[in-house]
Formats: C-alpha cells, structure tokens, sequence
C-alpha cells in the first residue's frame, strides 16, 4: 500500500501548499467577522471554524503509515463538520443568509479536499488489491492447468459438488414433470396402491437420467480432465477480462484524478488556478463515483470502458461545474458549494465503495480460485474421520508420549548445557588465563619430581661405584658430583652404562651383587623421565593453541543450535532464502513492466493507454514491495523516485521505457553482489512463474 500513501500524502501537501497560502489572515481587511470583538488581545473562533478545523487536522494523513489512510467511518464523521445545527443560533443563521466569510469558506474546502484525497486513497486502494487478487487467481489457474496431477486434484475436490449440483437439477427436473405426484401423500394411500406410486417414481427419475445421459452424449466424446480444464480456461479468460477492466479503472484514475492533478499542478499556486483545484475536487468525486459504478460491470466491454466512464462524467453536473472567481465579489462566486461535493462524497464513501467490493468478491468468487472449504474439505474429512483413532492412540500411550517429551526436554536442556554453556565458560576462562581451564595432559610437577628422583638414583650409584664414574677407586670429590649431576640433567648415564655393560658379561654374579638388577630400574626411570620430556612437549603445544582448542570444543554446539533456531524460524516466518527470493521476484516484476511498454501502443500523444497504466501501475506496486524489503534505504530512497516516474502517465511511454531500464541497472547491480550460492539459488527460483506475472 506503500504507492497509495505516497499518493495521499502528495496529494495533502499540494493542498496545503495551495489553499492554505490564500486563506486570510485575522489581521487583513479580509478578516472573518467571527474573529473580530470588542478587545484585539481577546479573539476568540466561533465554533463552527474551530469545528472546521479540527476535522482539517483529523483529515491530514499521520506519519504512521498504519494511521495514514483514515477509515470510510472517520471520513464520513469529519465531514459532518460541513453540515449545519439544526439548533443554530439567531446570529449563525443570519449570517447564513447574509453569506459565508471567506475564511470560514475556503475551510470549508480544504475539510471537502482533504477527505477526496483520503476517499482517493481508498479507491485506489481497494482496485489495486482486488486486481492483484485476480493475479494471484489467474497464478492458481495456471498452476492448476500447468499440472495433470494438480487437475485431477481440482477435479477429486470440487466432485462432491458436482454431483450436488446434478442431483439437485436432476430432483428438480423430476419434481417439474411429476406436479401431481407428492411423496407425502404416498405415504397416506392404501397399502397396496404404495407399491404402484414408488414405481411409477422411479420410473420417472430413470426416464429423467436417461434423457439427461443422451443430451450429455457429445460432453463424454472427451475425457473428464479435458471438459475441466476447458472449465478452467474458461474462468481464466473471464478473470483477464475482470482484471484488464480493473487496470483500466486504476489507469482513468491516475489518469484523470487527482494523481495526475498533484504532479502538474505548478499553476494551481495562483488564486485562479486555487479555484481551478476545486473543480478539480468535484470533478474527482464525480469520477470516483462513475469508476466504481462501471468497474464491476460485465455487460461493459473492456475496450469501451473509457467511453462508458466519459458518457457517466458527461452527464454529471458535478463533474462539469466550474468554480470561478469574480474579482469585483468579495470571497468569489462559485457554480457549487462544498456541502454538495460533501453529500456526494459521503455518498461514495457509504455506498459506492461497498457495493464495488461486495460486486468484486461476487465476480471473483464465481470465477476465482475454489474456496477453502471446497479446497480442504478432503483433508478436513480425513482428520475428522481419523480423529477418534488418533485420540485412542494418545490415551492408550500417554505415558510414553509423556516421557518422550520429558526425555526430549532433558536432552535439550543438557545439550545446551554441555555442548554450549560448559565450552563457552572454558573459552572465557582460557582468554582470563583461569588455571583451572588450562588445558594439560599432565600434572605440572610431575616431570620435574621424576627427573629429580632420576638424579638421585644416578648420584648414589656413582658414590656407590666410584671405579665406572671417574675410573678410579678412589672416593668422589664434591667437583666430580657436580659434574656428574650436570651430565645427568642433560641425559648422560655413562656411569650407570659402564656398570650395566660390565655386569652384562656376567649377569648372574651382577645379579647377585645388585648392581645390573639397580642399573636397569635407573633405566627405567631415565625411559620414564624422557617419555615425560615429550609429553611435555606435547603439553608446551596444547596450551598455546588452548584458545583454538576451546573454540573447537563450542563450534559444533554452536552450530546446532543456530541451524535448529534457524530452520525454525524458516518454518514458521518461511522466510528461508528470502533475500534471493526477493531479488528474483524484483527481477520477474522487471521483465513483466519490461514486456507491458513493449506491448503496448502509445496514442498519438505518445502516452500509455490507461489499460496499459493500470496494469504498469500493478507491477510497480509489486516491485516497490519487493525492492522495501531487499534493498537499503538509501538505495530504496532513489528506486521510489524512478518508480513514481514510472507511474507517471504524462511523461510519456518513452521516457518510462527509460525509467525501467534505469531501475533495472539498480536491480542487476545488487544482484551482481550477491554470493555465488546465493545467486545459484536465485536462479534455481527463476524458473518458477511469478505470482503475479499473469498482469
């Protein structure tokens, strides 16, 4: 609805712009009586101008654009600030007779004004979505006809009423024939004259079916899904004929109202061209009220619907009254006053709008798509039927169904507790550099308790064997222990070896004497002690890429969960690939405003026919949806310019071919930044026929 508001919204600052500029001050010679009193510093508004001007304020559209477009009701209760009291005043009254001021007059207007552009609004409003419905009926169609498996689904959901409706013409036809015949009073004759009634009505309903059969010979010369999809194509072409008549009502619309009034209205600023803007108010009223009279109007042919909406203006008075402005008459004379153009407005506003829409339902539901109970009433027997099955299996294992449940909410619960909380708490413990998160494959004092232990060993076995460790008897020196116990932290066991070599030649008396059987565990504590040196390594590398490990450990629990929060979101908002979706949808709208100027033949002023606007006016109205949503705003800014061009009629087809090419640069552009995957999806959806490309 996005278009319709800029409309009103344009429509209402050219008002302002205009009217308001040449409204009288309380100062001027001008000045309404009703501001004049005794004291200047006591002016006080009579009522009824304080009334006016409420109903200006309550009339501009809001910024909101859920508030912008004023409900029918609303428009209807402030324009009832036009009509008079029935219990005016003596004072109110005579001024009555005597005339207006103009202050009070051209508020009068501007409350006259601003409701046509918001009863414009919903006009325009109200046509657009019902052409853009009968698209997305025309979509359902095609699909319908595009598949032999969604005909035959049409076809298994409309035959229970099929076959209504044939029994209901076939009881008809029976009841027609047999006038004298009444069920009732069968029941009533004589016992053995029931049994001759019922035959005779049987016979009777068999004549009928047979009759019926032989008339229908010709229809079964073709198989069923052949006769329904001729049905189908039938209510195909009487929807286009719907939506060419409605495009061409949006086409006069913006063509001939108040649209097309508010773009070249650059001469409106001046006095006269003020008044001229108030013709342009009746005028509007008068062909808001023939668009909505003729719109729904079958016996109307497409091509003659401009005729029949210039033959309904022409002989409206409204419609070709003038407002003109004497210069010799204080506040101008005018061929009509504003209370009339009220009357006539609220006149479409309760009446006129209404019947178009309950018309437009009316035609569309003859032709459109099925309704859902014909739609769903398959699965919707199928559940009912079932339904007692399934609540018997429900009662009968609600325990199991309950600790399935329990059983589910308890694996969730730690999943998000082990896989997400706990790896997230040790990241942010090993960023801290929190000890207890380190990560280690080994206590810290363990390598140098084991080393020093080592250490010990070797020392007491040199004292004890003073020969293999400085080869000499005598006793060792402090020097020489040092010097042994140096070599033992760089991992020289010489006097271990030489012991364990010379103990080898004769291992029983080296085991008898200890010293092989000692030589060996201090190798073995040597194996240990460079097995833990590795580790330790090994140790040293885990705790420098600590923070990697730990970003491992979330990574997978991190991804779960946003898959799952994702695919859940898809599925209830179905919003899944939505950014490519709408850009291939922008580029669809493209093509389609694309091939509506190349189709089309400007008149002789180089300008769209208004059929061809209206149905331009669709797609832009698809396009800036779809553009809100896939561009940014700064960007979107730009596009909303172009395309209120493009729905300017006056500029010509040429320059809109133009403006097309220019928006279509701006859409190959964001596309061309897109993600190869997110371009190869794009493409894959490019193949599905859009929603509304039938416009």
């Amino acid at each position: 609805m996005s278009f319709v508001l800029d409309q009103v919204r344009r429509i209402d600052a050219q008002l302002d712009r205009v009217q308001l500029a040449n409204l009288p001050s309380a100062t001027s010679p001008c000045a309404p009586k009703s501001f004049a009193t005794s004291d200047e510093h006591d002016l006080q508004p009579s009522a009824r101008i304080v009334a006016l001007q409420t109903s200006i304020r309550g009339l501009t559209p809001s910024a909101s654009n859920h508030r912008a477009l004023l409900r029918p009701e609303q428009i209807q209760v402030l324009l009832s600030a036009l009509s008079h009291d029935s219990h005016t005043s003596r004072a109110a009254s005579e001024e009555s007779r005597t005339g207006k001021e103009p202050y009070e007059t051209e508020l009068e207007w501007l409350v006259v004004s601003k409701a046509t552009a918001q009863a414009y609004g919903h006009v325009l409003k109200g046509i657009l979505d019902q052409t853009l419905t009968i698209a997305d009926d025309l979509w359902y169609w095609d699909e319908t006809l595009g598949s032999r498996k969604y005909s035959a689904l049409y076809a298994l959901q409309i035959s229970p009423f099929q076959f209504w409706h044939w029994s209901s013409s076939l009881w008809e036809d029976v009841k027609a024939r047999s006038s004298t015949f009444n069920v009732r009073e069968a029941g009533e004759d004589a016992r053995d004259t029931i049994g001759q009634r019922w035959q005779q009505f049987y016979g009777l309903v068999r004549q009928v079916v047979r009759e019926r059969s032989v008339a229908e010979v010709q229809k079964h010369v073709l198989s069923p899904v052949t006769r329904l999809r001729g049905e189908i194509r039938q209510k195909q072409a009487a929807l286009k004929k719907i939506q060419l008549r409605h495009a061409n009502a949006l086409g006069v619309l913006l063509g001939e109202g108040l649209a097309n009034e508010s773009v070249h209205g650059g001469a409106l600023a001046t006095p006269k061209g003020q008044h001229r803007w108030k013709g342009s108010v009746a005028r509007n009223v008068a062909l808001m009220e023939a668009v909505l009279a003729k719109v729904n109007d079958v016996s109307t042919p497409v091509d003659k619907f401009d005729a029949a909406i210039a033959q309904l203006t022409n002989e409206d008075a409204m419609y070709g009254a003038e407002i003109y402005d004497h210069s010799d008459l204080e506040g101008g004379d005018i061929s009509i006053q504003p209370q009339a153009v009220a009357e006539r407005l609220a006149r479409v506003l309760a009446m006129g709008l209404p019947q178009y829409t309950s018309s437009a339902a009316a035609l569309v539901s003859q032709h459109g798509k099925p309704s859902r109970v014909v739609r769903y009433w398959l699965p919707v027997t199928v559940g009912i039927l079932s339904s007692s099955t399934i609540l018997r299996i429900l009662v009968n294992r609600q325990a199991e169904i309950v600790q399935w449940v329990r059983e589910l909410g308890a694996t969730i619960v730690d999943f998000w507790h082990n896989w997400v909380v706990e790896p997230t708490r040790k990241v942010i413990g090993t960023i801290r550099h929190d000890e207890g998160s380190e990560v280690s494959i080994m206590s810290k004092r363990s390598l140098e308790g084991d080393r020093d232990s080592l250490e010990r060993m070797v020392v007491d076995f040199a004292i004890d064997n003073p020969a293999d460790a400085a080869g000499a008897g005598n006793k060792l020196t402090e020097n020489e222990i040092a010097d042994i116990r140096a070599k033992i932290r760089e991992g020289d066991l010489t006097p271990v070896l030489k012991a364990y070599e010379r103990d080898l030649a004769s291992p029983l008396m080296g085991s008898l004497r200890g010293n092989l059987i000692r030589a060996l565990l201090i190798q073995i504590q040597k194996t240990k002690v460079d097995v833990e040196v590795a580790m330790g390594g090994i140790d040293s590398l885990l705790k420098s890429q600590e923070l990697v490990f730990g970003f491992v450990g979330l990574t997978p629990g991190i991804l779960v969960t946003y898959f799952a929060l994702h695919y859940l979101s898809s599925s209830f908002t179905e919003k899944r690939g939505s950014k490519a979706r709408k850009q291939g949808k922008m580029l669809r709208q493209l093509r389609n405003i694309d091939r509506i100027l190349t189709n089309s033949h400007p008149t002789e002023y180089g300008e769209l026919f208004y059929k061809d606007q209206g149905l331009l006016l669709c797609e832009v109205h698809v396009l800036r949806q779809a553009a809100e949503k896939a561009m940014p705003s700064q960007i979107f800014k730009e596009f909303s310019e172009d395309a209120e061009d493009l729905c300017d009629v006056r500029i010509g087809a040429e320059r809109q071919q133009q403006t097309a090419a220019r928006i279509r640069a701006i859409a190959d552009g964001l596309v061309s930044r897109q993600t190869p995957a997110i371009r190869s999806n794009k493409a894959t959806r490019l193949g599905k026929p859009n929603n509304h490309e039938t416009l």
